[in-house]
């Protein structure tokens, strides 16, 4: 492994003038996740700058790990974003509406901007995602699919759905040319009552409105195989037929996969085909991250 980058700031950019980053969304509850993400990050994408939004102010043991690995902290209260949260879900619990907090990964001071949800361990360079979002053709980039858990039947009433592509929105790269902060507000404020009438229920928050707000907007969006050479659309934690080479996982048609996503599971890795690369990222973290702080006071 290659040196740790030191403290929070500024990293070299991957091309140029232009600015690109990783945004996260974690707290001291998500350490399991967090740990094997940050060591995942640093042997794939070390000289790319992370950023990570506080999920809550339960931090402690999420700000000493985010040191040890010199991922830059985003301080700024995230007040439009909560407020939003408030008025779309009244009746529904803090912990719920925060994860509506990615979106503060818009507003970072950024040319373009990935966003990673932390149940993901990454495998290969994101760099190669950077700088392939073009005006009218490609303003979205997706990882994968996701057919179920975004709309509702009254998708059918309203045509800007028609031809719309459903995403999971764990993985998304774009840019304020094209989605800024503002402009979710702005978009949400305006048709809130056509975002409640199309949304899908059932603990769902964060994807059902990064979905609408992307599709009423009409941003042109792409999959990842359609920006990066003989990149994968999979990442689904249960795919079947995964294969691999050299430590990198291969899908059935040997395109590459560039992370594993433990999208809805309850439990941490046990058996999938991704779970050994998760346990050994675990491992590799945690005594990394204890080395610093002392293992006994750490994982108390």
């Amino acid at each position: 492994m290659g040196e740790l980058m030191t403290g929070a700031g500024f990293h070299p950019s991957p091309a140029g003038d232009c600015r690109y980053g990783v945004a996260i969304v974690a707290n001291d509850k998500m350490i399991d996740w967090l740990l094997p993400f940050l060591e995942s990050y640093h042997e794939t994408n070390a000289g790319l700058p992370l950023y990570l939004i506080p999920y809550d102010d339960n931090m402690a043991l999420t700000r000493h790990a985010a040191e040890v690995y010199g991922v830059t902290m985003v301080e700024s209260e995230p007040v439009e974003v909560d407020r939003l949260s408030h008025e779309l879900y009244p009746g529904v619990f803090n912990s719920h509406r925060r994860r509506l907090r990615k979106l503060q990964a818009l507003a970072l001071a950024l040319d373009e901007v990935a966003y990673v949800d932390v149940d993901v361990i990454l495998f290969r360079d994101l760099r190669p995602v950077f700088g392939r979002l073009e005006s009218g053709k490609r303003e979205f980039i997706v990882a994968s699919p996701s057919f179920e858990y975004v709309y509702n039947e009254n998708r059918k009433n309203y045509a800007f759905l028609d031809d719309a592509l459903l995403f999971n929105d764990g993985f998304w790269v774009t840019s304020s040319r094209f989605l800024s902060l503002s402009d979710v507000l702005e978009t949400v404020r305006s048709d809130i009552d056509i975002f409640h009438a199309v949304r899908k229920r059932g603990q769902l928050f964060a994807q059902p409105l990064m979905n609408f707000v992307v599709h009423r907007r009409g941003l042109k969006t792409a999959l990842l195989p359609h920006c990066v050479e003989n990149a994968s659309h999979e990442n689904y934690y249960k795919a079947p037929g995964i294969t691999f080479s050299k430590g990198k996982p291969l899908d059935p048609e040997g395109k590459e996969i560039y992370l594993a996503h433990w999208a809805g599971a309850i439990t941490l890795p046990s058996h999938d085909v991704f779970a050994g690369a998760w346990k050994e990222l675990s491992r590799a973290a945690r005594t990394r991250v204890g080395k610093r702080a002392g293992a006994h006071s750490f994982f108390r």
